[in-house]
């Protein structure tokens, strides 16, 4: 197999990699509707201190917050994934793992929504990433 027609099919799997992982993540992301969720508030006691105080707020009517720059979060995922795994290397992985939950650790602290959105999301887009990079591997080989 010529260069040409290996660069073309790693090029082909890594736009494969970012359009099916972004259709399929937004799906799944439909599919998974966000139930009741417990929400912290903070009330002051008698003492000025502020107190955790446990309520139920429907999520139809308290939307989870949408995490900033997850588009393009998403497509340098799937393209670091995928071309970790076109290479050989699929311990780059774990690195791609840790980079983002470490960028979005602080958000995710703050809303609680969000993190489910999060992990369901990260998940449905490596199941992607790492489908195309292992196809993409056995046709170079093959």
């Amino acid at each position: 197999m010529t260069w040409w027609v290996q660069a073309g099919i790693v090029l082909a799997a890594l736009l494969i990699s970012v359009g099916v992982g972004w259709v399929v993540t937004v799906a799944v992301l439909r599919l998974a509707k966000v139930p009741d969720v417990a929400v912290a508030r903070y009330e002051r006691d008698s003492h000025g201190r502020a107190v955790p105080v446990l309520g139920v707020e429907d999520a139809a009517t308290k939307p989870a917050p949408l995490l900033r720059g997850g588009l393009w979060i998403g497509i340098l995922e799937r393209v670091a994934v995928t071309g970790a795994i076109i290479a050989g290397m699929p311990t780059l992985v774990a690195f791609v793992v840790a980079v983002k939950g470490l960028g979005r650790y602080p958000e995710l602290k703050e809303h609680a929504g969000a993190s489910e959105r999060f992990i369901i999301g990260t998940l449905a887009s490596m199941i992607v990433a790492v489908g195309v990079g292992l196809l993409c591997r056995w046709l170079l080989d093959h």
